[in-house]
């Protein structure tokens, strides 16, 4: 335990001035908001830039001369630069930004408007069929839109390790051939909190085929340099990093293949969402996403390694990372776990009775059913050390 607490008692006096900085989590201290992963909470800051936009400059974009329209289109144009910036890309001039109601849209309009025109007879796609629905599904929908054209592909699985729940590089490269013209993939993985290690999946498939990475669960959360991860597509919503509801992006690298162009005409975007994302990114990087990872990193490590004392409890994913000693790849932020007695759905109900606000379901993973149910604890910055002690007393009075 020592490491991790070294680092909490460390990042203390950081961490207290962020947590002030919550409206809802100021006004509500008798709960503990757990449910990260879903949607994070905000800052006032960026309350405080949607009231200031809607107060001052509220128009369309795109659509007039005057001086609101005006600013609200300059304000969109800065937000797709602020992404860039944020993402760490290293060449902005040739990348492009498009905004999304969140990562579902956001794969899909990879899907529908990139990839379904490029792909023939016989060409191979590999995504993975055990992380969120939303990244499996439009690869799904791709192929039976080709099929009713007379054309067939074969989607491949991603494959996995069973003991940690990481992608395995090895069985990928069995599935990768000359006609692999696609790979979709997840950073960090939303109900194991494990970071998928993507880099690996470009060294083995090889520097021509396309990557479209699932970054919802990454994007706020940690350090990010789509630079490192050489992908072709970042995908992200909007209220998982701090912004509005209903919005997200669409970050496209154009180099392998055609520019990403989406398709239909292209209506009123959201632009409260978009200025809030502005907001919130600004946000994140004064505080520091490195301090961030390592916050609540740490706060995990503390709670796995209380469950790990608990027999009553089964902790999702990697085993041998439990131990607050381990030196195996740590959670970023997610602990997903399972009373041996007691449903999920019910230890969510007890835990809120006690003042924690998890999710406790299938949490959307593809293939997942009723039985496959957990409690999924997910930590950001306004969460404290104190909280997931409390947290482990409770779990453990449920013994």
């Amino acid at each position: 335990m020592t490491e991790t607490a070294d680092v909490l008692e460390e990042l203390g006096p950081w961490q207290r001035p962020l947590r002030a900085q919550f409206p809802i989590i100021v006004a509500n201290p008798e709960l503990a908001y757990l449910d990260s992963a879903a949607t994070a909470q905000k800052p006032r800051a960026v309350l405080e830039a949607v009231q200031h936009y809607l107060a001052t400059s509220n128009a369309n974009a795109g659509r007039g001369s005057y001086p609101w329209a005006n600013a609200t289109t300059a304000a969109v144009e800065r937000a797709g630069d602020r992404v860039k910036e944020f993402l760490g890309d290293p060449a902005p001039d040739r990348s492009s930004v498009h905004f999304t109601s969140g990562t579902s849209e956001g794969l899909r309009t990879v899907a529908r408007d990139w990839l379904a025109g490029l792909l023939t007879d016989g060409d191979e796609i590999v995504v993975p069929f055990a992380d969120h629905e939303a990244n499996l599904a439009p690869w799904l929908e791709v192929r039976e839109l080709l099929e009713r054209q007379g054309v067939k592909i074969r989607v491949r699985e991603l494959p996995y390790q069973d003991s940690s729940g990481d992608y395995d590089p090895a069985a990928l490269a069995a599935s990768v051939g000359p006609r692999t013209r696609f790979v979709a993939a997840t950073h960090v993985h939303h109900v194991y909190g494990v970071d998928m290690n993507v880099h690996r999946i470009r060294r083995v498939v090889g520097p021509e085929v396309p990557i479209c990475l699932d970054a919802a669960q990454s994007v706020g959360h940690v350090p990010f340099s789509v630079a490192g991860l050489d992908v072709d597509f970042v995908v992200f919503s909007g209220h998982k990093a701090m912004a509005l509801p209903g919005t997200g992006a669409v970050w496209a690298r154009g180099r392998r293949g055609p520019r990403l162009r989406p398709g239909g005409w292209a209506g009123t975007p959201n632009t409260v969402g978009i200025v809030s994302l502005a907001a919130a990114l600004d946000w994140l990087d004064a505080a520091g996403t490195d301090r961030i990872e390592a916050w609540t990193v740490a706060l995990a490590a503390r709670l796995t390694d209380g469950l790990s004392r608990l027999g009553a409890y089964e902790v999702l994913g990697c085993r041998s990372s439990l131990a607050a000693g381990s030196e195996v790849q740590r959670r970023r932020s997610i602990v997903t776990f399972r009373h041996r007695a007691i449903p999920s759905r019910d230890l969510g109900f007890i835990l809120y009775s006690h003042g924690f606000m998890v999710r406790s379901d299938g949490h959307c993973q593809a293939g997942a059913g009723d039985a496959d149910g957990s409690v999924r604890v997910s930590l950001h910055v306004h969460n404290t050390s104190e909280e997931i002690e409390k947290l482990v007393a409770t779990l453990r009075s449920l013994q």
